[in-house]
């Protein structure tokens, strides 16, 4: 269920990553950015060419229709150069409380394990409220690291959980 994604995938993960976005950031980023800027054609280039360079390392929930994906590698932040990084979920907004956020979750900490990681992090807006209970119910907790999104005027926490082999 849970595989690489293909190029073929491009078009619905760009779908899945916008509307996800629109549904989650609703009041908390603008509406001009997300009706304006996030659009779904801008979305397909980017991720085409993230995956056609390997840029990035995602993956896709798919039990025939592709319902979620993530995107996961070595974490970015200089103080965390020994911790893998959950860089982005996105499960469509229909096909939520499923579990497949759940499943998407464990699986980057399955490749984090593989990979001999201890620890894995993720940052999630601070004013989303409902990810930051979602993350906290998977056992992660804020790290105490913040940081200023400027273009997106928001504030976003770093999670951390440590895994077990």
């Amino acid at each position: 269920m849970i595989r690489p994604v293909k190029i073929s995938d491009v078009s619905r993960i760009a779908e899945i990553h916008v509307f996800g976005w629109r549904c989650a950031y609703k009041g908390i980023v603008s509406d001009d950015f997300l009706f304006n800027k996030m659009l779904v054609s801008k979305q397909i280039s980017y991720f085409s060419v993230a995956i056609l360079n390997n840029i990035e390392e995602s993956y896709v929930f798919d039990d025939g229709i592709i319902k979620a994906f993530l995107t996961i590698g070595a974490c970015r932040d200089e103080d965390k150069s020994k911790t893998f990084e959950l860089w982005g979920i996105y499960v469509d907004p229909f096909m939520k409380r499923q579990g497949i956020g759940s499943k998407m979750v464990h699986y980057c900490e399955r490749i984090a394990i593989q990979r001999r990681f201890d620890e894995v992090c993720l940052w999630v807006l601070e004013k989303n409220i409902n990810a930051r209970k979602f993350y906290e119910k998977l056992g992660y907790f804020p790290d105490g690291k913040r940081k200023f999104i400027e273009p997106l005027d928001v504030i976003e926490l770093r999670y951390s959980n440590y895994i077990r082999r």
